[in-house]
């Protein structure tokens, strides 16, 4: 058996005017944490993280696991989705990440995609998603705080700051649309592309639906995603018995807060949920 992971932070966003400041902390703290427990890590920061090397990276990943093995995700960058195109949604919108080339080269990571990364896998491989982004808002929601100001930026880019106008959502008078409907079953796209009969887990930053974001939060004079910052916290003080359902809690302990309006999640089945932390 041998444990890896993958940890992405991208803060730097050309183009979009979009740009974050703690995601490259929380990459960075996630794989020090990591290493620190036998992990095998890789990490990828910023302009390494386009498309391409995230799709490689977690293709690598996922092919190199076998049966026993423990495989760990870290996400920590903006959310975003776009219009469905395969007809799969409900809400015809697909859940999306946001490489560090989304403007430049016009294309987010759908959980399509990434679902079928997973799909590769052997059975027996334990697979662990630690979000800190959102999936949810509406294109007009969301802006940009401004430079200095101590408000927490919500992780989630809107599809007017990254995508080509010949493919944004029109009205039926066929006008730019101002905003997007988004149901409340819409869920991240790590949720989409889970195995639950295989013991997929998911840790994500904030609950799925409407106006649910996970914050870049400037904490002890240091920036991190609100998340990050109290899972790592919380995670220093589990027992060595601890489980994920535990970990859960711990976080919960600190979020939602009065600074962070945001619930963290857990999803899996019950056998995952009770497996040992990091395990």
């Amino acid at each position: 058996m041998s444990n890896k992971a993958l940890c992405i932070g991208i803060n730097n966003y050309p183009g979009t005017h979009m740009d974050l400041s703690g995601c490259v902390n929380d990459a960075n703290d996630w794989t020090q944490t990591l290493k620190a427990r036998g992990f095998s890590v890789r990490t990828l920061l910023d302009a390494q993280a386009t498309k391409a090397a995230m799709i490689q990276a977690m293709t690598e990943l996922i092919a190199g696991g076998q049966n026993g093995d423990t495989l760990i995700i870290t996400y920590s960058g903006h959310g975003t989705y776009q219009p469905d195109i395969d007809g799969d949604e409900v809400d015809g919108l697909d859940e999306a990440l946001c490489p560090y080339d989304i403007q430049t080269r016009g294309a987010a990571l759908t959980d399509d995609e990434i679902r079928v990364i997973f799909a590769k896998r052997q059975p027996g491989v334990k697979l662990l998603f630690i979000a800190d982004s959102c999936h949810s808002g509406t294109v007009n929601r969301a802006a940009p705080s401004e430079p200095g100001a101590d408000a927490p930026r919500p992780r989630f880019m809107p599809m007017g700051n990254w995508m080509h106008e010949d493919r944004m959502p029109r009205t039926r008078g066929g006008n730019l649309a101002t905003h997007t409907a988004v149901q409340a079953k819409v869920v991240s796209p790590f949720v989409g592309a889970l195995f639950k009969q295989e013991g997929d887990l998911l840790l994500a930053g904030c609950q799925e639906g409407p106006n649910n974001f996970s914050y870049d939060a400037h904490i002890n004079g240091r920036y991190n995603g609100a998340f990050t910052y109290y899972a790592l916290k919380s995670l220093k003080t589990l027992p060595a018995s601890a489980t994920y359902t535990d970990w859960h809690a711990a976080i919960r302990s600190y979020l939602p807060s009065a600074s962070y309006q945001q619930t963290p999640q857990i999803v899996g089945n019950v056998a995952a949920r009770k497996r040992k932390v990091l395990s």
